[in-house]
């Protein structure tokens, strides 16, 4: 599809002011701080510690069309964040990196259990992270860009310690962890599986999401949302198949894609890793075209920004130069985000209106100021 006239810039992209809720901590590092943290810890697996050819290196093994192999390039990633300055360098860079891209809230997500080998415990991993995301904030704020993040601590569903930090997650939810969530290879490990850790997030009263329905189809986010009670659905992108369109563009929703529209369950879709993964075959072809215009509780998100060489910016790009996108579309989901964060209502209102909606309108009227006769980007 030809880009709108109207729609925006890359530059204009960036501006915007943009809310992230899917976002992995180990999946985000800068390549120069892999190979920096490589090398001071003494680990010498790294294919090359060049940090151009690492980058390239690791979005090269995630395009590979499957989710184990993606998967597992992050072990080079969570090998030199096993100590407390790794886990809080790599957390602050993370939200400065974050906020240099226009994004003005982020709820990013790491599994506590994947940074003890080197003697840590849970508390102190989470306690690492949260020091790191508060100077992150500081270090954005100082250069003059606002920025709030929130940590989602993550179980891995292959593994038996769900419950336990789903507890950890409800300790800490006063200092910083908004909320919980699985992740892992779906096929052969049901969201039910982990029941016990959603019984418990519910009677506290805390949020969770689930990754569901990203390689795995729709019993993956049925049993998420209906037997464990999800607030959110990670990925959730194959809800497409229970959406029917017929020769005469007549669109036909199953029973669960009826559900999940009527209910406002947010789809925290993630286009560029959903290519690598197999899930979407081109940004054109992605269901978030097809969700935008059902009216789903859409949400764009960059999953890892490093494997998927990708940012939030880069993310609206592809899509506005898939669809034609304008502001007015970037703006519907990033509320939509905004209305689908694990933090108290009045807060989530006062950054639409505050600080997401102004944003955008100060963006659309740009146009009316020139500089030398030229429009302002």
């Amino acid at each position: 599809m030809p880009v709108s006239p109207s729609a925006p810039g890359e530059e204009q992209i960036r501006r915007a002011p943009k809310v992230l809720l899917h976002d992995h901590l180990d999946g985000g590092l800068r390549p120069a701080t892999v190979a920096e943290l490589a090398r001071e810890q003494g680990y010498a697996a790294l294919p090359t510690e060049d940090p151009a050819e690492l980058g390239a290196w690791f979005t090269a093994a995630a395009d590979s069309g499957s989710l184990e192999r993606y998967l597992e390039t992050f072990a080079h990633t969570t090998a030199v964040m096993q100590s407390a300055d790794a886990l809080t360098r790599v957390a602050a860079e993370c939200v400065e990196d974050l906020a240099e891209d226009g994004v003005v809230y982020a709820e990013v997500r790491y599994a506590p259990e994947q940074h003890l080998t080197a003697g840590l415990t849970l508390t102190e991993v989470v306690r690492a992270v949260n020091d790191g995301f508060r100077e992150g904030e500081r270090r954005a704020g100082a250069a003059g860009r606002r920025i709030r993040v929130g940590a989602l601590l993550t179980a891995m569903r292959h593994a038996a310690r769900s419950l336990e930090i789903a507890e950890l997650a409800n300790e800490h939810r006063e200092s910083g962890v908004v909320g919980f969530d699985i992740a892992g290879a779906e096929a052969g490990f049901p969201p039910t599986r982990h029941l016990d850790a959603f019984e418990y997030l519910k009677r506290e009263n805390n949020h969770f999401t689930i990754h569901a329905g990203e390689a795995f189809g729709l019993p993956s986010i049925w049993q998420a949302l209906q037997w464990c009670g999800a607030d959110r659905l990670g990925h959730g992108v194959r809800i497409i198949d229970d959406i029917e369109v017929g020769e005469d563009g007549e669109v036909r929703l199953g029973r669960l894609a009826s559900y999940v529209r009527d209910k406002r369950v947010p789809l925290e879709l993630c286009p560029t890793s959903n290519l690598q993964t197999g899930a979407a075959s081109s940004y054109a072809e992605h269901p978030i075209g097809l969700l935008r215009e059902l009216r789903f509780r859409a949400t764009v998100n960059t999953d890892n920004r490093l494997m998927s060489d990708t940012s939030m910016s880069r993310e609206f790009t592809h899509l506005v130069r898939a669809f034609g996108y304008t502001l007015d579309d970037l703006q519907w989901f990033t509320v939509n985000a905004m209305k689908s964060a694990f933090i108290p209502f009045d807060e989530r209102l006062a950054m639409i209106n505050d600080v997401i909606k102004p944003g955008y309108a100060a963006l659309r009227s740009a146009w009316l100021f020139h500089n030398g006769g030229e429009p302002r980007p």
